[in-house]
């Protein structure tokens, strides 16, 4: 399926035309509100075309997990926007120095202007229309790049947001590559970019000529911990509910898992009894996400076959021997034991259903591990002793954390979203998004018993008595 390209030359007028828009009429609390509601009741209105047009970009995506993921969290976080809106919007008050009384002070939260968005393909509406909503509440005007990767979901999304907003309100820019790298030398005032690291670096090279801020969400190797005596059935089942959802195509899914030494196997038989249950069947199974396009497979086949040249046991789950459907790529769950770091599934974010299980001979050289390795998008511990979970927690940095389960810290509107190091920076999310797409602008309200006058010169005694009073 073609996708309609927008020539790179004419993405600058686009974005003056946003921008006069918004500094012509700065969207007010009436308007942002209203737009939101709009824009959920066009989500809402879209469910079901939003399911099956997923589905054709990936060749087979799970009706109920595009409607969670990319759907209810997206409606949640519509709601929670109107909920909370006229709270954020409110002047904060400050004090004022003594010298300046009687003036009165304040911070205001001051739209940006217009922010630019590129979305991709995983998790392709919410992650295109939750940083939108997010700008909208805070008052600014959107340029958005959806990926190329998942064009029909693209084209909806054009005709989703063109029924919401005019056009110099929200702008869908669609096209390849080198569309995309063109919109990210465009001067926005902010500019957010969800992908990979790799293409996170060369966005913000590209941002950093207009000095434009960047949000990047990233990605990494999000490690589980499982802690001695866990129960080690609970966490394999947890494990495995966030490595295979969406086929484990998801920027927090579990990337590699710690288990102690006398506990691997016990972990390997319990997380693959969890997948049995799940999924009965694969290849027409419509609950087990295909990967997105033969790329991306031939990728996970590659790392597979790398990781089994070096002596890796690998155990899959194969309940059927009959091949897929033409356009469907499944890769079926699999675990790979103790591979070495050197292996290519220890040296990349993984994004599919492949999951390395390490051994470990002590938690502290377990945490020491994960320390060693970039700092990652999400940490998943799973511990039942307070002092030891506290003590994890202090030592290893990551984007965000989620004790005794995993990928829910994401879909929660009242937690930010974002990265740290090599795994991004900045952050989204409720009111996070409404900080970062606004600016906070001090203003100062002078009364007209202005007691600096007695600053003007000619100086006289009267100066030199406050002087030296305000400098006792």
């Amino acid at each position: 399926m073609d996708t309609p390209e927008q020539p790179a030359q004419d993405l600058r007028p686009l974005l003056a035309h946003l921008r006069a828009a918004q500094q012509r009429n700065p969207p007010t609390y009436r308007q942002r509100m209203d737009d939101l509601k709009r824009l959920g009741e066009a989500v809402r209105r879209y469910r079901d075309d939003i399911a099956r047009t997923v589905s054709a970009d990936f060749g087979r995506r799970s009706r109920h997990e595009t409607l969670a993921a990319d759907v209810m969290v997206t409606l949640d976080e519509i709601s929670h926007l109107r909920h909370n809106l006229r709270r954020w919007m409110r002047p904060e008050r400050r004090g004022v120095n003594l010298a300046f009384l009687p003036a009165r002070a304040e911070i205001r939260r001051q739209p940006l202007g217009v922010v630019g968005i590129v979305s991709p393909w995983n998790y392709p509406v919410q992650l295109a229309l939750i940083p939108l909503a997010d700008a909208i509440a805070a008052g600014n005007h959107v340029m958005l790049k959806p990926s190329e990767h998942t064009p029909r979901t693209s084209q909806l999304l054009a005709r989703l947001l063109a029924e919401v907003f005019p056009s110099e309100r929200v702008t869908v820019v669609q096209g390849d590559a080198k569309v995309g790298a063109a919109f990210s030398e465009l001067a926005f005032d902010h500019l957010l970019f969800t992908g990979s690291t790799t293409v996170g670096r060369a966005v913000m090279s590209a941002a950093a000529p207009n000095l434009v801020p960047v949000t990047l969400e990233l990605g990494g190797k999000s490690p589980a911990l499982v802690a001695p005596g866990y129960p080690i059935e609970q966490a394999a089942d947890r494990i495995a509910a966030g490595k295979c959802f969406n086929a484990g195509q998801t920027c927090v899914a579990p990337d590699y898992v710690l288990v102690p030494r006398e506990q691997r196997d016990a972990f390997v038989r319990a997380y693959m009894a969890s997948v049995r249950r799940r999924y009965p069947q694969l290849v027409a199974n419509p609950d087990y996400t295909a990967i997105v396009n033969p790329r991306q497979a031939d990728r996970l086949r590659s790392w597979l076959d790398d990781a089994r040249e070096r002596g890796v046991s690998v155990v899959q789950h194969r309940p059927d021997g009959d091949p897929p459907p033409p356009g469907v790529e499944v890769i079926p769950p699999t675990v790979l034991l103790d591979p070495p770091d050197e292996s290519r599934v220890m040296q990349e974010e993984i994004f599919g259903p492949l999951l390395p299980v390490k051994s470990y001979d002590s938690h502290d050289k377990a945490i020491d591990y994960i320390l060693g390795r970039d700092r990652p998008l999400a940490f998943y511990p799973f511990d039942n002793q307070r002092a030891r979970l506290r003590h994890t927690l202090d030592r290893v940095v990551a984007g965000s954390v989620c004790v005794n389960d995993t990928l829910v810290q994401f879909g929660q509107h009242s937690l930010p979203i974002g990265g740290v190091g090599p795994s991004g920076m900045g952050q989204y999310h409720g009111e996070a998004g409404f900080m970062t797409f606004t600016k906070p602008m001090p203003v100062m309200y002078q009364s007209r018993l202005n007691g600096m006058k007695i600053f003007d010169p000619p100086f006289g005694k009267l100066a030199d008595v406050v002087v030296k009073f305000l400098t006792r």
